[in-house]
């Protein structure tokens, strides 16, 4: 049945059940009309055929030497040294470990990049990046909504917006404990008129 939808020729037919009756495998090509033996496969490593610009080769092809070389696969980048420590720190480090038994430089120059990393990055406010957010969600929401996919994502827009609002308030809580603290310090509750003398 698979003969008959392949379209094959009676000679095709012939040739395939003579292969299944000796148990050999099945031929990748078959000749359509002739007996004869298939031509040998052409040789893996056979010079390449000039291909045309326009159209690109069926299987791909080596290129030879000279084409590799005339390009600039083979030239070697040119070795630029830079310097990678610094050596009049380095005698300074070595001078003060022999001296005291300390590195005292290295500990200063790391608080001098500590120090500088810190003036670098200020510090972000948490309650102003809660603030954000949460424009953020409402942005995407309102967007969503003009775009007809509003019911999609507002529930989960909504519960981000809320849990964003709970740390906002708890962090509100704590700013204001920490000012009262602050205040009841530098005003102490008791006798006025101690505090006016």
């Amino acid at each position: 049945a698979m003969m008959d939808e392949s379209k094959l020729t009676s000679f095709q037919r012939r040739h395939l059940m003579d292969c299944v009756k000796r148990g050999d495998t099945l031929p990748l090509q078959c000749s359509p009309t002739c007996s004869r033996d298939p031509q040998p496969a052409e040789p893996a490593f056979s010079s390449p055929k000039p291909c045309l610009p326009g159209r690109l080769p069926a299987k791909p092809q080596l290129r030879p030497a000279g084409v590799c070389q005339a390009g600039d696969a083979y030239t070697r980048e040119r070795f630029k040294p830079q310097a990678r420590r610094d050596l009049e720190r380095e005698k300074q480090r070595l001078q003060s470990i022999l001296a005291t038994g300390k590195d005292v430089v290295e500990h200063t120059a790391k608080r001098i990049q500590a120090q500088t990393e810190e003036e670098e990055a200020p510090e972000v406010d948490r309650f102003e990046e809660l603030v954000n957010e949460v424009q953020e969600r409402k942005e995407f929401l309102a967007e969503m909504e003009a775009l007809g996919q509003g019911k999609r994502y507002r529930g989960i827009v909504l519960t981000e917006i809320s849990q964003k609002l709970r740390e906002m308030e708890i962090i509100d809580k704590k700013r204001s404990k920490k000012m009262r603290e602050i205040t009841t310090k530098d005003f102490p509750i008791g006798n006025k008129s101690d505090s006016c003398d």
